[in-house]
């Protein structure tokens, strides 16, 4: 691809992997790009606004959970097109009669699984264990928050390996490292080409999956200070319920503080302190990435070079209902169209 890129500012550019394919957001675009099993390249895109006021997302320790969750939003509509892309390659009794609005109700459903998983299991697991050594941790008990933290990181690292054993996870994995590598060309001021992007690891510090590492991380942190204040001299599983029921809405400032902290790392990633507070993240990303095919790299670049062009031209936008789809029938046409 040329070298003349549309001007964007670089970590204003970030990015998911869907099914065959990539989302890629600007500022005020959001594009998604999948390759069909016949090689066609359907691309998906939209003006995009925040869905919460600019003035807030300034808000240092409030911008986390917001981002966090329109982030979520966004994934689950990008990985709802990619699936019912996916899905018209497959034979008629194969497909599923989904709707197309149910990404609310997946939104929903995975706050739900993630709530459970990251806040009451590991918890539950906490006190199971304490009970089997001994005569219990108590909630004012370092080690009963270290030792949830730890099957915390397990439950999501087991997670993680079980998903990347499955060959469709493999792929998707696969294009979160093509995500990367795009990004990370793009970071550079290269070309938007397969070539550049070789010299690129499938690691990156504005990743989700280092977001999430951050997260256990902080609320290891946040849960050892502040649930001894609210459950003094309490036991029990009880007092376990209880917290598990304090620590819902505090993984919402949580969210907050891990987000400062992950820009902050990532703003000096070369620093060797941020690259050992980085290394969980960094860790767990060599499960969540794999390295991609070229073609894979290419879906990568199309959804970023049409993010890109779509912004350099984009004027003040309002929310839009509609995105429009086009089809290109190769990755070659798709660079005729662009000039390239």
């Amino acid at each position: 691809m040329s070298s003349e890129q549309p001007v964007c500012a670089p970590k204003q550019v970030g990015g998911q992997a869907v099914i065959e394919g990539v989302m890629m957001r600007s500022p005020r675009c959001l594009t998604v790009a999948v390759r069909r099993k016949n090689n066609e390249i359907v691309v998906r895109e939209q003006p995009w606004k925040p869905m919460v006021p600019p003035a807030l997302l300034k808000v240092p320790f409030v911008r986390g959970a917001l981002v966090l969750f329109e982030s979520m939003q966004n994934g689950y509509a990008a990985l709802q097109f990619s699936a019912s892309q996916y899905e018209q390659d497959l034979p008629e009794d194969e497909r599923t009669s989904e709707a197309e609005g149910s990404g609310g109700a997946a939104s929903r459903l995975g706050m739900v699984l993630s709530i459970g998983l990251l806040v009451a299991l590991p918890k539950l697991l906490a006190w199971g264990a304490g009970h089997l050594v001994g005569p219990g941790l108590s909630i004012a008990d370092p080690r009963f928050h270290l030792l949830a933290g730890f099957f915390k990181f397990s439950i999501v690292v087991g997670m993680m390996l079980l998903m990347r054993m499955n060959s469709e996870m493999y792929r998707v994995f696969q294009y979160h490292g093509a995500e990367h590598k795009a990004i990370a060309v793009h970071e550079a001021g290269l070309p938007l080409s397969v070539e550049s992007s070789r010299q690129f690891t499938t690691r990156h510090a504005r990743c989700g999956t280092t977001f999430l590492m951050v997260v256990v991380l902080v609320s290891v942190a946040v849960f050892a200070l502040v649930l001894p204040l609210l459950l003094p001299n309490s036991s029990g599983i009880l007092t376990i319920l209880a917290s598990i029921a304090i620590s819902i809405p505090l993984m919402f400032p949580i969210a907050g503080v891990a987000y400062e902290l992950q820009r902050l790392g990532a703003r000096f990633a070369d620093n060797p302190i941020a690259q050992i507070f980085l290394a969980p993240g960094f860790l767990v990303q060599r499960i969540t990435t794999a390295e991609p095919t070229d073609d894979q790299v290419e879906i990568a670049l199309v959804a970023l070079r049409q993010a890109l062009t779509n912004e350099a031209s984009a004027p003040a936008l309002s929310p839009v209902s509609e995105p429009s789809v086009r089809t290109f029938p190769s990755f070659a046409a798709f660079a005729t169209e662009q000039g390239l």
